[in-house]
């Protein structure tokens, strides 16, 4: 017979104050989602470089039109201070200076995956789609693709496409009218 053991989940403030403090060090590898300390899973050079291809083309597309926020905090409810690889929010004057961004301020996460597919797609959706994100992209290095979900409903999404590289798809990006071509992520 297995021993339930019971649980202690910590709180956003928690967590800050763990930073603060230098419980949790700037280079520990971490993020709280659920109340759980979380590793963030490593970063190859594919995965880092496929987040600076993103962040570049982007910017160019958006020229200034909404904050690309680039493995920054962002503040989901009481018990989740996920670190998305990029995230596209609302414009701020002062760059979130005095607050985390928050659900509301998000219109799109992308997370970029190599090893982490099934964190991001098992985890992470439900986490995104429960706070109301209202558009979550996984791009997936091995299959050359983007999983596009939109219209978050309980702990998922009730749009899901997948777009794949040499495909001519394009993307539409939220309140630009722009749109990211799949093939340009995958050169």
């Amino acid at each position: 017979m297995a021993i339930q053991l019971s649980q202690r989940l910590i709180n956003v403030k928690e967590y800050q104050k763990m930073a603060e403090v230098g419980i949790l060090a700037d280079d520990d590898r971490i993020e709280l989602l659920e109340g759980k300390l979380i590793e963030l899973s490593p970063v190859g050079r594919k995965h880092a470089a496929m987040v600076k291809r993103l962040t570049a083309l982007l910017y160019d597309i958006l020229a200034g039109e909404l904050i690309i926020s680039v493995q920054g905090p962002i503040r989901l409810g009481e018990y989740s201070e996920p670190e998305p690889d990029l995230a596209l929010l609302e414009p701020s004057s002062n760059y979130y200076e005095d607050h985390l961004p928050e659900a509301k301020n998000v219109l799109l996460i992308i997370e970029v995956a190599d090893s982490s597919l099934e964190k991001d797609r098992a985890v992470k959706l439900p986490i995104y789609a429960g706070a109301g994100i209202p558009e979550y992209w996984v791009v997936s290095l091995e299959a050359r693709s983007v999983e596009v979900y939109r219209s978050p409903r309980g702990d998922g999404y009730d749009f899901q496409e997948t777009f794949y590289a040499e495909s001519g798809s394009k993307l539409n990006l939220p309140r630009s009218g722009r749109a990211l071509s799949v093939d340009s992520l995958f050169v």
